[in-house]
């Protein structure tokens, strides 16, 4: 068991970020625009995107990228075809404030923040599938 768990160690490259004070949707919106995408390429969208939540994507990127130097030194990353494999955010703690509103009311105000989790891999173990937003999945067998 111990032994493929340390096997598996040397095929993941990941990152993760903690804590972004950027709201998940509006990091999901970068995140899907990365997904399924050759390195070289994300990292080229990320740097021209005008989106806020490019710029930390980005370096999360890099730092995906520098983990898998790490494990595979003697390799260049040109030489190899990585691709963003699975690209997740979730949702992190969220600071709740209020917001004074007319008649002595008050509204309250949700400032969210996110985690993303980032795994780089080959293109043959990649399983992305996109689905259109307004496109159903069909089931087989029904």
């Amino acid at each position: 068991m111990a032994e493929k768990r340390k096997e598996f160690k040397k095929t993941y490259y990941a990152a993760r970020l903690w804590n972004v004070p950027t709201s998940p949707r509006k990091m999901r919106l970068v995140a899907d625009m990365i997904r399924g995408a050759n390195v070289q390429r994300a990292l080229d969208l990320l740097q021209f995107s005008p989106k806020e939540a490019a710029v930390r994507m980005r370096k999360l990127l890099l730092s995906a990228i520098a983990n898998w130097q790490a494990k595979n030194e003697g390799l260049r990353i040109e030489d190899e075809s990585l691709v963003v494999q699975r690209v997740f955010v979730d949702s992190g703690r969220m600071l709740k404030r209020i917001q004074p509103a007319p008649q002595g009311r008050a509204h309250r105000i949700r400032k969210r923040s996110n985690h993303v989790t980032m795994v780089l891999g080959r293109p043959e173990e990649t399983t992305v599938v996109k689905v259109p937003f307004n496109q159903k999945v069909k089931q087989e067998g029904k």
